[in-house]
């Protein structure tokens, strides 16, 4: 069998999984700063993390909208676009990842996924939004 067309990895998840991986891992990376994962976790998750990044800083009312839609948290993609799109001098190369080791157990290869450019903390820690109760109609 071939693997020509086949872009992206499964981690052994299925689709809905491996999407809401994802984007729990760009949210931590948005909160953090800097992420320790496996190797193969930061390399899948930077390409659509950069392009997150290049969209939060046209600052568009409809760039700002697809922001928020891809990360799922209202929260964190106002804080991307408002707060560290504009810290972010460079048009790509965002984030950098470094090889730290294996990991003990199962000898996984580790590494940290961290911005390029040094972003200045905010006042306010970022907090997930909690989820809205709906009232029960009787």
């Amino acid at each position: 069998m071939h693997r020509h067309g086949y872009k992206g990895r499964k981690f052994g998840r299925e689709n809905g999984e491996r999407r809401a991986l994802l984007r729990g891992l760009m949210c931590s990376l948005l909160q953090h700063q800097r992420i320790n994962t496996t190797l193969a976790k930061a390399k899948e998750i930077r390409r659509p993390m950069e392009k997150l990044i290049t969209l939060a800083k046209k600052n568009t009312l409809a760039s700002r909208r697809l922001v928020i839609a891809r990360l799922d948290n209202l929260e964190l993609g106002s804080y991307l676009v408002d707060v560290l799109s504009p810290q972010i001098k460079r048009d790509s190369g965002y984030l950098r990842i470094k090889t730290t080791g294996f990991r003990v157990g199962d000898n996984a290869e580790m590494a940290e996924i961290s911005f390029v450019d040094e972003i200045k903390p905010v006042e306010k820690p970022i907090a997930t939004p909690k989820p809205i109760a709906k009232e029960d109609k009787k």
